[in-house]
Order: C-alpha cells, then sequence, then structure tokens
C-alpha cells in the first residue's frame, strides 16, 4: 500500500508535530528535526514554534482524512492509469507494450469507458482513507511513546539520531498496522480499477462478496507480503525525506509560507520513496489481481520469485511499469496532501482561539 501509507503516515506526521508542540516534554518529529539548529537561530526556532497551529486529536484525524480523500479524487485518473500500465504485464504480449503511453492509455479509456472511467474505484479509496488515517494516528503515538521507553534510548533522548530512529521505526510500524487492518479496501480498489470493459465486480459489496466466494477471506489478503515489505521502507524514507526537508527549510527561511514549504516538501518526498519502493507496489498490485474474475494465476511464487519472473519476462524495466503516471500523480498528489492538511489545520486552530 505504497501510496496509500505515505500519505497516510507522512500527513499525520504533520499532525505528531504540532499535537507533541503543545505538551510538555514531547518529543515531536519538528522539534527533533530542527534541535540541531535551534543553538544557531533561537529566535527563528521560537518564532517558528509559536506559528505551529494547535489543534486537537480529532480535529487532526478529521484534516488528515479530508486532505486523503481531496488529493485521492485530484489525483485519480493518474492512479487509475498506474494500475492499468502496472497490471498489462500479466496477461499482454509484452512487445505491444513497448508501444504503449500515458496519452495513448488515457485516451483509449476515455473512448471505451468514458470520461467517468478515470474514477473507477475512487469510492473505496476514500472510504480506506479515513479508517487508514485514524489508525495510522493513533498507532503512531502508541509506538512513538514505546519506542521511547527503550532501555538506553531515554540517556539519548536530545540526540538528533535517536528522535530520527524513534520517528522512522514508529512511522513504519503504524504504516503495517494500518495497511494490514485496512488491506481488504486497498485490494477491492485495485480490482474495480483494473477493470476495462468487462465489469466483473458492480461495486464495493459486490466485490468483497465475489473474492470471499471465488476465492475465500484469505483472497482479500492477496499481496499482502509485498504491502508489508514494502510499507515500512516506503514511510520510512518519505517521513525522513519530509521532516528533514521540511525543518531545514522552515529553520533557514522561517518567514516563508507553510503551504508552499508542505508542497515542495512532500512532494519530493513522494518521488524519492516511489522510485525506491515501486517495483514492489508493482508486485503488490499484480498479485492483488491473481485470480480475479476466474482468470488463471500467473504467478506460482513468492515476492522474489515474481520479481524474478517479471525481470525474465519483461526485463529490468518490467519492474518500473507506470512509474511516469505515478510521478505524475505523486507530486501534486502528496503536495495537495499537505497544503490541504496544513491549511485545514489553521483554519480549525483559527476557530479554536475564537471558541476560547
Amino acid at each position: 500500500m505504497q501510496t496509500e501509507a505515505r500519505v497516510g503516515v507522512v500527513v499525520e506526521g504533520g499532525g505528531h508535530r504540532a499535537l507533541s508542540s503543545g505538551h510538555a516534554g514531547g518529543a515531536g518529529a519538528l522539534d527533533g528535526g530542527a534541535r540541531s539548529y535551534s543553538s544557531h537561530h533561537p529566535q527563528q526556532q521560537q518564532q517558528q514554534l509559536q506559528h505551529q497551529p494547535q489543534i486537537g486529536t480529532v480535529a487532526h484525524l478529521i484534516s488528515g482524512g479530508v486532505a486523503g480523500a481531496v488529493s485521492k479524487t485530484c489525483t485519480a485518473p493518474l492512479a487509475r492509469l498506474t494500475i492499468l500500465f502496472q497490471v498489462q504485464g500479466m496477461h499482454s504480449d509484452v512487445a505491444t507494450l513497448r508501444k504503449a503511453s500515458i496519452w495513448h492509455e488515457a485516451s483509449r479509456v476515455v473512448h471505451e469507458e468514458g470520461f467517468r472511467a478515470f474514477w473507477r474505484g475512487n469510492l473505496v479509496t476514500i472510504a480506506h482513507r479515513l479508517p487508514y488515517s485514524s489508525i495510522s494516528f493513533y498507532a503512531y503515538e502508541r509506538y512513538k511513546n514505546f519506542l521511547q521507553l527503550v532501555p538506553g534510548l531515554d540517556k539519548h533522548r536530545d540526540s538528533v539520531s535517536a528522535d530520527v530512529c524513534v520517528r522512522l521505526f514508529g512511522g513504519g510500524l503504524a504504516g503495517i498496522t494500518a495497511a494490514s487492518m485496512t488491506y481488504p479496501l486497498d485490494l477491492v480498489r485495485t480490482r474495480l480499477a483494473a477493470q476495462t470493459n468487462t465489469m466483473y465486480y458492480r461495486g464495493i459489496s459486490h466485490a468483497l462478496y465475489a473474492i470471499c466466494r471465488d476465492e475465500g477471506i484469505r483472497g482479500l489478503y492477496k499481496g499482502l507480503g509485498a504491502t508489508l515489505l514494502g510499507v515500512g521502507p516506503n514511510i520510512a524514507i518519505s517521513y525522513s525525506v519530509y521532516e528533514t526537508l521540511r525543518s531545514h527549510w522552515q529553520v533557514e527561511r522561517p518567514y516563508d509560507s507553510p503551504v508552499l514549504v508542505s508542497l515542495a516538501c512532500g512532494s519530493l518526498s513522494g518521488v524519492a520513496s516511489s522510485t525506491v519502493t515501486f517495483p514492489l507496489d508493482l508486485v503488490r498490485r499484480r498479485k492483488q489481481l491473481e485470480g480475479a474474475a476466474g482468470r488463471a494465476c500467473v504467478y506460482k511464487s513468492g515476492i522474489f520469485g515474481t520479481l524474478r519472473h517479471i525481470i525474465r519476462t519483461e526485463g529490468f524495466r518490467g519492474l518500473y511499469r507506470g512509474i511516469m503516471p505515478e510521478y505524475y500523480k505523486v507530486v501534486p498528489g502528496v503536495g495537495i496532501v499537505f497544503m490541504t492538511y496544513e491549511t485545514l489545520k489553521s483554519i480549525m486552530a483559527g476557530m479554536s482561539s475564537v471558541d476560547d
């Protein structure tokens, strides 16, 4: 669940920064990321912390969920194109795939399925966003508190490296937890988005019923191994890149717009994490479609066997099939998430101050 995990947990990272800064002794990600610079820029650091929006947990959850839904809806056409490219190699002649292009595939979708088909599966994506954001937010806080109790780590509480380790492990574990608990919705979304002219699954409830009927309960968790293997490093890379860039930027240029800073740093973190973990995301998609709609299984082995099969039949480039629409999706998608999230936090913080 690469993109979903990245957006869900990295967005929550912004929430933890504001939340932690509101508690005495909190080890917030922003505090940890900028701590090494505070001795050189005490005034800028103080201004930065004073301008962080202070809102409660429920407001954070609402902000994260709405931000994810807005981002997914805006980038749904590119997300569907990514899935269509990723699964083409399963049942298609590889020689014909080299001729495919984003524009050609987009034109085919409009001509054969209609413009609304670009948003096929987006409803289940939005339905997946709220529980995923809630679980990842709650799990991150719990894991972070637990990791800070690890023997020996409390002695290095003021160390930047220790704080980074807590963020990385906490974010990775939170992503794995949220991905596992909401995985069936992710699988249904993939199968709905991968349908073209033949509509085997008629909606979310029908897809869940048909998968359980045809493949058993275990069918709802096809590809979970690739998801869990990739979600940890994906979130760790995205989370650390975002936090590092944002901390540097805000310390060096404290008066820049928080929205623009979030947009730039979020987009770069998305590109970095997608590049490293895209092959596992491709394996996940193909595993999710194994046996769908009664079709024959293509990959008889596990994750690494599937990777070898793809390289043997499609070449190394086959591991990055669909990477371009993924890039086009990640840059605006993650940027929209952070922009929407920071904007909603500011609005809710303003409403809270008015009520007080």
